[in-house]
């Protein structure tokens, strides 16, 4: 994250307003809600392991073992598990 200047972005009303509260420190303005995204959306990481869990689930469906796709996608049992009894 960097570092802006206050008085270069904020209307002074606004910069007063803001300076009864706080003067000389750092502070951080969270985005609202309605802006934020899933972890990966932007990435892409988000579809691939979307994508990964589906062919784990229809590959348990099919009947190979906990074990078996654990060792085929490199992830322990216990993930395994969590992705196929969700």
């Amino acid at each position: 994250m960097k570092y802006v200047n206050a008085t270069t972005i904020l209307p002074e009303k606004l910069l007063i307003e803001i300076q009864k509260h706080v003067q000389g420190e750092a502070i951080y303005i969270p985005k609202p809600k309605t802006a934020h995204e899933k972890w990966g959306t932007r990435s892409g990481s988000r579809k691939l392991l979307d994508d990964r869990n589906t062919r784990i689930k229809k590959a348990f469906k099919d009947g190979k073992t906990l074990k078996q796709l654990a060792e085929e996608y490199f992830l322990s049992i216990e993930t395994i598990k969590k992705i196929v009894y969700s």
